[in-house]
């Protein structure tokens, strides 16, 4: 028999023993390795025993004899794939944890070279660069030779691949796991160029991973093991998969902590000023306000190099800042229509003093009103809004209702520090170019959450006719949603933008088009019930220091919340037309009245005003009076004009009533019957007054929107 048939023979004896008596089947290969000790396949039956029974040391020095004597076989190789493959996962299965055992059992030299050589045996990218950080986690001191080309192959790899957008596979590797094993191994010596495109590379990551919409890769349901994620836009019932990564893989914790320590340890290697490692987003935008100071003294490479400090950590504190802030003012970009809680808010011009600025001063000969509760000066009921809103006595103060938005303090902070890092930006020449080159690299003309924080910081500028352009352009880049499946938040989200464009164009004195795109919201908003404020709440608020009324409100896309702004902004535009000293104008006074009562009592003196003007002219035509006043001041008031004591106005309220009455045959009879009518409308009227006023009002805008509309210059 020759050589290698005795060794098939030993071999195959063993085999057959292994099941009956392991102990027979080890000794006769035990004695076909002393006599033939160069044989693979006798070596690699002693090996495959030990692993079955998983006897973890054994198994072990036989896989480092046939992986020393034998590294050319294949099945060496394959074998060494099941065992990587077992390094790389996070199972806690029993074998897969016999497998990393016997691993650690080789020694250290061994373990990287059979790391490098199972490298060289993958061909595709990302298995090929799971190996190879395998290696550099486990032996820090091959991070000097392959973690550059490491970090290059990735990113070579996903321009090759020509992916849209920088969350994927490559980059969350280079960017997780790859860079910080380079920028903290200090026996590196790599160039500032290299570490900053680094890090604009992780920047780039961090921020499209935590603003990513709820549409994007694949949602899965949260499991128990991956909670409390403190950015906003994660952490919320929302995780995704990562083309090319496991569930497990695609989730990163802590985004922008992660963000910042890079920022830290690359800032401290390019000697940047006063960086100290780790510290907050704030204190990062203190230290670079204070460099900004010296800019104009600067020159050559400290220009370059203070510049470069300057840029990187305002254009990370801006976008993190405008995305804390979107998360709470247009959430469902991150968490979706379906989530819940989910209220979208928007930023419009505060008309809280539509009511107020009325000349009070009425001398004695004027009209003497028979509801004298009107004319005293009662306490009226104040808003619960905070008057401070981090104003801090600069700028305009932003409005909020601290019940409603219980984060508001935070959220306005947000804003604030994002509006104070666009400004730094811009502070400088060579800080907005270089600026607007990561802009352009990062494509953030296309990030539709940005644009909206961009949008409300022109309003907030009082530039209202960019904002104007600016909501323009963010329908544009609004996704189109099923019409079928929008919900009345959803709906009233989409009209976001119009209910901004009337704001901007009230608020550049175009009232017709203000008007016109209010209507068209009004159009989509169901009114709520109406609940009745109680007395013991109206006492329970303060009032605050009058403001100057360029102020600014945050208001939630709610119909609750929307139509009184509505309301106000006509009433708004129709006060200036009604009360204008260039001539009488009936109509528009009569929509004035109308809408004043929303919210009544506030509108009190505004409503005396209008009283004043009809006794002035001693007439007044409205024919769509009766249709929706119900306010039961109201019709008093008016019942009292055209008694001897109130001045005996001639009003037109009733429909065709002022043709019958101006009729070349109008009789005493004909006369007496029109005040019989106005007797039974008035009548008619009270009995409605307990009907939904916000009812009402809407019907008033949907009825009458052409007329309204054409009311306007």
């Amino acid at each position: 028999m020759s050589a290698q048939g005795d060794c098939d023979f030993l071999v195959k004896r063993a085999r057959e023993l292994v099941t009956e008596d392991p102990w027979a089947a080890k000794a006769w290969l035990i004695t076909a390795r002393t006599l033939y000790p160069t044989d693979f396949s006798i070596q690699y039956e002693m090996y495959i025993i030990e692993r079955n029974a998983e006897r973890t040391s054994s198994a072990g020095r036989l896989l480092y004899d046939i992986f020393i004597n034998f590294p050319d076989q294949p099945v060496v190789w394959r074998e060494i794939t099941v065992i990587t493959a077992a390094l790389r996962n996070d199972s806690q299965d029993k074998h897969a944890l016999f497998l990393k055992g016997v691993f650690e059992t080789l020694p250290g030299q061994v373990q990287c070279q059979m790391l490098l050589k199972a490298t060289e045996q993958c061909f595709n990218t990302l298995e090929k660069a799971e190996m190879l950080l395998l290696l550099l986690k486990r032996f820090p001191e091959s991070v000097v030779q392959h973690g550059v080309s490491l970090g290059e192959s990735l990113l070579e790899a996903e321009n090759v691949e020509d992916l849209d957008t920088p969350v994927n596979c490559f980059r969350k590797l280079f960017v997780c796991d790859v860079l910080p094993l380079i920028i903290n191994n200090m026996e590196m010596r790599l160039p500032a160029s290299l570490l900053h495109k680094y890090m604009h590379k992780a920047a780039e990551f961090y921020i499209g991973y935590v603003t990513r919409g709820p549409g994007a890769d694949t949602q899965i349901q949260p499991s128990p093991e991956v909670t409390g994620l403190k950015s906003p836009g994660m952490g919320r019932g929302q995780r995704y998969v990562i083309d090319g990564l496991s569930e497990k893989s695609s989730v990163v914790t802590e985004p922008w902590e992660r963000l910042l320590e890079i920022v830290g340890v690359v800032g401290a290697r390019c000697e940047w000023q006063g960086e100290k490692g780790s510290r907050t987003y704030t204190e990062l935008l203190q230290r670079v306000k204070e460099l900004c100071r010296y800019l104009p003294g600067l020159e050559g490479e400290t220009l370059s190099r203070c510049c470069s400090q300057i840029v990187t950590c305002s254009t990370l504190v801006l976008f993190r800042s405008a995305h804390h802030y979107i998360s709470t003012v247009q959430p469902s970009l991150f968490q979706g229509h379906n989530a819940l809680g989910v209220t979208p808010w928007v930023l419009l011009e505060d008309l809280s003093s539509v009511f107020n600025d009325v000349e009070m001063d009425r001398s004695s000969g004027k009209h003497a009103h028979k509801k004298r509760k009107l004319a005293d000066g009662r306490e009226k009921p104040m808003s619960s809004d905070d008057e401070d809103a981090l104003g801090k006595g600069r700028g305009r103060h932003i409005l909020v209702n601290k019940v409603e938005m219980p984060g508001w303090a935070e959220t306005l902070e947000h804003f604030r520090t994002a509006r104070e890092s666009w400004d730094l930006l811009h502070s400088h020449d060579a800080l907005e170019s270089e600026f607007n080159k990561i802009c352009m690299a990062w494509k953030t003309e296309s990030w539709l959450w940005f644009r909206i924080f961009l949008t409300d910081m022109i309003i907030y500028q009082g530039h209202y006719r960019k904002a104007l352009s600016s909501l323009v352009q963010l329908s544009a880049l609004q996704p189109q949603q099923n019409q079928n499946s929008l919900s009345a938040t959803s709906n009233l989200e989409t009209h976001r933008a119009l209910i901004q464009q009337a704001s901007c164009h009230y608020a550049l004195g175009e009232h017709r088009l203000a008007c016109e795109k209010v209507l068209e919201v009004v159009s989509g908003l169901v009114p709520q019930n109406q609940e009745p404020v109680k007395p013991s709440e109206e006492q329970g608020r303060v009032r605050n220091k009058p403001r100057k009324g360029n102020d600014l409100r945050l208001i939630p896309c709610t119909s609750k919340d929307v139509l009184p702004f509505c309301l106000q902004l006509m009433l708004a535009c129709f006060k200036l037309r009604a009360f204008s000293d260039s001539g009488r104008d009936d109509l528009a006074l009569g929509h004035v009245i109308v809408l004043l009562q929303h919210d009544w009592p506030q509108g009190e003196a505004l409503f005396l005003k209008a009283v004043d003007r009809i006794c002035e002219q001693g007439s007044f035509q409205y024919e769509n009076f009766f249709n929706y006043v119900t306010n039961i001041d109201m019709l008093e008031e008016f019942a009292y004009l055209r008694t001897t004591e109130g001045g005996r106005v001639q009003l037109e309220l009733l429909p065709n009533q002022g043709m019958l009455i101006k009729h070349h045959t109008v009789t005493r009879g004909i006369t007496k019957g029109v005040k019989e009518d106005f007797r039974l409308a008035m009548e008619r009227q009270v009995s409605r007054c307990g009907e939904n006023l916000l009812n009402v009002l809407h019907r008033f805008c949907i009825n009458e929107k052409i007329i309204l509309i054409q009311s306007l210059p």
